[in-house]
């Protein structure tokens, strides 16, 4: 049985057969703006689920805007939410902070709107908009939206509703400039700095495509929660994941800092001390690690110290998608897991890599399918590919790390014996399998970025990574799967891929299905905080 529970994640509203709304956060784009940038909500969706695979979009929020974001799920559904959008008859209340005090109670806003570069003006020669704002807010609900604005924790703000009665960009934005007030957070027109764009998509109405009956949907919102947390919320289940990216540099709005959440431990990454603001919202338990860019050369490792409570246990464990892991701040640099694989790790969990892809599994299968981790380090997708069913061969250069996936393997309550545990070089035992004869149905790589081993001499993602997969594809099986990831950041990703083409070229192969995935959602990227992890699925002929 697969330890992960079908429920959905916890941005999601409603479901049914026809219609998927969630409650979008802060700081995610409704869809990825190109193919190597982070997945958008949608994107991120519909390649979870296989009944999510022909999710649709029909509505858009900007990215810094929060709430209802309802998909279709059927062609029937996209039919009429298309209609209903077009005919402007859905109906759409927007909750919205301003610090400026507005001249009327209710008002109305007729101005075209005109694109200019990265914004958005008022232009007679633009596109017709209208929006209706009013400052008169049924409290009741207003509690149920945003109890935090019951309180008085916004002092001097005024709340306001905007509802959109055309569907232009940045609609609500540009007329609330306009009218002389800014929305609070919005920097771009005008708005006082603020941690967020204080603008929440709050009720959604419209017609079921099915039944036409009316259907209300509403998300709560609390603009004064951290956007980071509010994001990670969005899409962590606390009683599946306890482990998680919880602030990424720049993306979140702290550059040059990291904190990853690891169980009931926080673990902070800067080349310094973190800045007094930041390590105050901090956990009562935290350690920190001091990034060195230069390991090579240096005594040994450095481990992370306790900075806040009580010290950690030599080994502790942590759960991501209801899967255990051994963790420990005292074995060197490195925990024992890298977050930013969790959704890879999922897809072993689940059989189910992406909305274009056949599934891992075949039905009606009576022998287990070989999985190959070619550098396995604590074994974490073999733990995951182990309880989905599989065979697992975990190699690495290090015992020590092998000893540590047989842990993981018991912490999860597999026996380790039907599963391999191979000590050596890869580039050695991949050359000795091929002679074999033996084959993977899936492997596996996702090698460091820099290793040396006496077998094979330096390795360097960037330049060998081609090699890397040449040696791999013999003991790939004829329609096999291989997982490729790097997180070596200066390796571009279309070089990425197609030093992985040139090799499948090479050994007279081909590729039967693709799929591309940028870095999970908690390591939001940014222009300060670029993409550096790149992970492909490839069916190989």
């Amino acid at each position: 049985m697969l330890p992960i529970a079908s429920t959905p994640p916890p941005c999601v509203l409603f479901e049914d057969e026809h219609l998927l709304v969630v409650n979008k956060p802060a700081g995610w784009n409704t869809h990825a703006p190109d193919r190597f940038a982070g997945e958008g909500i949608y994107d991120w969706l519909k390649h979870r689920e296989p009944r999510w695979a022909h999710l649709a979009i029909v509505q858009r929020l900007d990215g810094a805007t929060s709430g209802v974001l309802v998909f279709g799920k059927t062609a029937l559904a996209n039919r009429s939410l298309t209609a209903q959008f077009t005919q402007r008859s859905v109906r759409k209340k927007y909750l919205l902070l301003t610090d400026r005090q507005p001249a009327q109670t209710r008002f109305t806003v007729h101005a075209r709107i005109l694109r200019a570069g990265d914004h958005y003006i008022t232009a007679p020669h633009g596109l017709a908009a209208e929006t209706r704002f009013t400052g008169q807010v049924d409290p009741q609900w207003l509690k149920r939206i945003s109890p935090g604005l019951i309180r008085p924790a916004l002092p001097r703000l005024h709340v306001l509703i905007g509802e959109p009665l055309t569907g232009r960009t940045h609609q609500i934005r540009v007329h609330a400039a306009a009218r002389g007030i800014p929305i609070l957070g919005d920097t771009r027109y005008g708005g006082t700095p603020f941690p967020r764009l204080a603008l929440h998509a709050a009720e959604l109405g419209l017609l079921h495509p099915a039944t036409q009956q009316p259907l209300t949907f509403t998300a709560p919102v609390d603009f004064p929660t951290d956007p980071a947390a509010a994001l990670r919320a969005a899409f962590i289940a606390p009683t599946e994941s306890d482990s998680f990216r919880l602030i990424h540099g720049a993306g979140d709005g702290w550059p040059g800092c990291h904190v990853d959440q690891l169980g009931a431990f926080q673990l902070s990454q800067s080349e310094g001390q973190l800045p007094l603001p930041l390590s105050q919202r901090l956990g009562s338990r935290r350690y920190h690690k001091t990034l060195v860019r230069h390991l090579r050369g240096t005594a040994g490792q450095l481990s992370p110290q306790c900075m806040a409570g009580p010290p950690a246990p030599e080994r502790f464990a942590i759960q991501e998608n209801r899967v255990k892991f051994e963790l420990s701040f005292t074995e060197g640099y490195s925990v024992g897991l890298f977050l930013d694989q969790r959704d890879n790790r999922r897809r072993l969990l689940t059989g189910h890599i992406a909305a274009d892809f056949a599934p891992l599994t075949v039905p009606g299968r009576t022998t287990p399918p070989e999985m190959l981790n070619a550098f396995a380090y604590t074994c974490a997708f073999s733990v995951c590919a182990a309880l989905a069913g599989a065979r697992t061969t975990s190699l690495d250069l290090s015992k020590k790390y092998l000893a540590w996936g047989r842990r993981n393997f018991v912490l999860n309550g597999l026996h380790p014996e039907p599963h391999e545990f191979v000590y050596g070089d890869a580039f050695d035992w991949l050359r000795r399998w091929a002679r074999r004869g033996r084959t993977f149905e899936v492997v596996v790589l996702d090698p460091p970025t820099f290793s040396q081993s006496k077998a094979h001499g330096v390795f360097r993602a960037e330049k060998d990574y081609g090699e890397l997969v040449a040696a791999a594809l013999p003991v790939l099986a004829r329609g096999g799967v291989l997982l490729a990831s790097t997180n070596a950041a200066r390796l571009e990703p279309q070089k990425f891929l197609d030093q992985i083409a040139g090799a499948i070229r090479a050994a007279r192969r081909k590729v039967a299905q693709q799929h591309y995935v940028p870095q999970p959602p908690d390591f939001p990227i940014c222009r300060a905080e670029p993409a550096y992890l790149k992970t492909v699925w490839l069916r190989v002929e």
